[in-house]
């Protein structure tokens, strides 16, 4: 109820009492289907990879590097003068082994990856340990492509039967588990397509490949070349967006 104050014929409305009057009612909630909605729309890459309208998308960087990327020359790193024995090795972990997720750094030096064997945890490798084939049959236990996919199903699975994951709201259980039923790996024979252009890309005039990711998970390529900003580029469509714009 406010309270009404007569004070020289006017009347005034009694603020604080009106103030807590207001804080006491309660704003309308968004609803679950609405929050998932605004969550699909705001994700650049989500579990399931690009949208399938979306082929390439751009984020942009540190606008200096922008501008000083024409005069910083390239030098070959210890990662060029390796890659013809690296690259084979690469293709050997997507395909025979239970890597999921690879990144190659020209200017670290480093390989990155990660493993379905112990998926929450993201080893780092030289570049020179990589291009050693005994290196990779002591460090990579083999498993063949088919088998990692259906081991990838299994530990979604498991993960959706945790008593944790009852926990989480409704609507990222919709989100989820929807991403689990649409979900389709990369295929095989895009790998050896994609590290293949790597070369390529690293020898471009003026603007050169710096690192490269590549997920069968998710199905995308992730770039990052001497300017400034990331490309993300769907897998599928990896070749034809290079025979475009390459």
């Amino acid at each position: 109820m406010e309270k009404v104050v007569k004070n020289s014929g006017k009347t005034e409305i009694n603020a604080e009492s009106t103030i807590n009057e207001q804080s006491n009612e309660q704003p309308n909630e968004p609803s679950d289907e609405s929050i998932e909605e605004l969550i699909m729309q705001e994700s650049i890459v989500s579990a399931a990879g690009l949208n399938s309208e979306q082929v390439l998308i751009g984020i942009k960087g540190d606008p200096s590097l922008r501008e000083s990327a024409t005069l910083r020359k390239r030098y070959d790193s210890k990662v060029d003068s390796l890659f013809e024995q690296i690259e084979p090795n690469l293709e050997d972990l997507m395909l025979n082994r239970g890597i999921y997720r690879i990144f190659v750094g020209f200017n670290s030096g480093e390989i990155r990856t990660d493993s379905v064997f112990d998926p929450l945890r993201q080893e780092i490798h030289d570049a020179e340990k990589i291009a050693d084939k005994e290196y990779i049959n002591r460090h990579f236990p083999l498993i063949n492509y088919t088998d990692k996919v259906a081991l990838m199903r299994e530990l979604y699975s498991a993960l959706r039967a945790s008593e944790h994951y009852q926990k989480i709201p409704g609507y990222w259980q919709n989100i989820l588990n929807r991403r689990s039923k649409q979900w389709l790996p990369l295929e095989a024979d895009n790998i050896p397509k994609i590290l293949s252009t790597v070369s390529k890309l690293r020898e471009l005039d003026e603007y050169y490949l710096r690192n490269i990711t590549i997920c069968i998970v998710q199905g995308i390529v992730r770039m990052q070349f001497n300017c400034d900003g990331t490309q993300i580029i769907d897998a599928h469509n990896f070749k034809h967006f290079l025979e475009e714009n390459i």
